[in-house]
C-alpha cells in the first residue's frame, strides 16, 4: 500500500504560493522536519504561527518531530561551514539509522503529510534524506512528491 507524503521548505516564497501549495496537494498535516522551529527568519514558518495558518488556511494539523532533524553539529558543519553534501548526506542517514527514527514512527502517521524545513529546493536538504531513509526501511511505500 503506497503512501501519499509531500516535503515544501519555506524559503524563497511568499505566504500565499506556500499555503497555497500546501491546500493545493490536500496536505492534511505538517511534519516540521526542522531543529528550530521559532527563529525570526522563519517568518510565517514559527512554530506557533504556522500551526495558526495551516488550521486556518488549509485545515492541516502540525506537529514538529526534531528526532527527523539534523543536529545542530551537522547543520553547522554544513551550512555555516560550506561543507561537502555527500558528507553531510551520510553523515544524516547514519544519524537516523542510530536513532532508528524508523521505529519510532509509523508509515501510516506520514499519509497526507507534508515534511516542512527551509531549503526551497529538496535537492540538497534533509527533508529529502528523511524520505529517502525511510523509504529504505520501509520497503519504498512513501510515494513522495516534493511542492
Amino acid at each position: 500500500m503506497s503512501i501519499d507524503v509531500t516535503t515544501i521548505g519555506f524559503t524563497k516564497t511568499t505566504a500565499e504560493d506556500f499555503f497555497g501549495r500546501i491546500k493545493s496537494a490536500g496536505v492534511r498535516r505538517m511534519i516540521d522536519v526542522r531543529l528550530h522551529n521559532t527563529s525570526q527568519l522563519a517568518g510565517f514558518a514559527k512554530s506557533d504561527d504556522l500551526a495558526f495558518f495551516l488550521k486556518t488556511i488549509c485545515g492541516a494539523a502540525y506537529i514538529h518531530q526534531p528526532q527527523l532533524a539534523p543536529t545542530e553539529e551537522l547543520m553547522t558543519a554544513f551550512k555555516k561551514k560550506k561543507g561537502d553534501w555527500n558528507i553531510f548526506q551520510n553523515d544524516f542517514m547514519n544519524l537516523m539509522a542510530e536513532r532508528k527514527v524508523e521505529s519510532h514512527l509509523k508509515p501510516d502517521e506520514f499519509d497526507g503529510s507534508c515534511l516542512l524545513c527551509s531549503e526551497d529546493k529538496p535537492h540538497h536538504c534533509h527533508r529529502r534524506l528523511v524520505c529517502d531513509y525511510l523509504n529504505g526501511k520501509w520497503g519504498g511505500r512513501l510515494n513522495v512528491r516534493h511542492l
